[in-house]
């Protein structure tokens, strides 16, 4: 059956992203896999293509392009690679955490902080692994107290492998955390 979801634009892209994919991460998946983590140099190749980073502003050097179906051409593309292991870091730095980025931030904070994750030199990633969690964010105990201008985290966190090592300076994590009032903060589930 024939799909009409996707323009020729869309397919361009499909070309393109598998012929990088094969040469890039199919071709070292084993090692990805023995290893349990993906070169860095992955990233900063996808972003150097073009591949990170598509809805966000030109201006911070992304493609501008607020159409999540070139998104799904990359996540498709990397399913069907068999690649989910290694390809999934990118689609969790463009689909999950990046849209946060784009979002929540100010303006000096998107200067700062967008350039690098759309050229792949900041890795994105989400920082919620308490012990005993799992994924499930509704058994989240971190929180966040505001403190003046800033909120202060309070909780644990299990190792992330995506933060060590030589990946670590240039990790931009995502932190999800229960907001509280000061008044509340000592108080049970507060």
């Amino acid at each position: 059956m024939r799909r009409d979801l996707f323009d020729e634009e869309h397919e361009a892209l499909r070309r393109s992203f598998r012929r990088w994919l094969d040469d890039a991460v199919v071709a070292r998946n084993d090692e990805f896999e023995r290893d349990g983590i993906v070169d860095r140099t992955v990233f900063a190749e996808a972003g150097k293509l073009g591949f990170l980073g598509l809805s966000v502003d030109p201006i911070y050097g992304g493609g501008g392009v607020r159409d999540f179906r070139f998104n799904v051409v990359i996540s498709e593309e990397i399913q069907d690679a068999g690649v989910g292991g290694a390809g999934l870091g990118l689609t969790l730095h463009n689909d999950i955490c990046l849209p946060y980025f784009e979002r929540l931030t100010n303006d000096e904070q998107k200067a700062r902080w967008l350039p690098n994750i759309v050229s792949g030199e900041a890795i994105t990633a989400v920082a919620m692994t308490e012990p005993g969690m799992g994924s499930d964010l509704a058994a989240m105990s971190t929180s966040a107290v505001r403190d003046g201008d800033v909120y202060v985290l309070n909780g644990s966190r299990r190792h992330d492998r995506d933060l060590e090592g030589d990946h670590r300076p240039r990790v931009r994590a995502v932190v999800p955390a229960k907001t509280v009032s000061r008044s509340r903060a000592g108080a049970p589930g507060g």
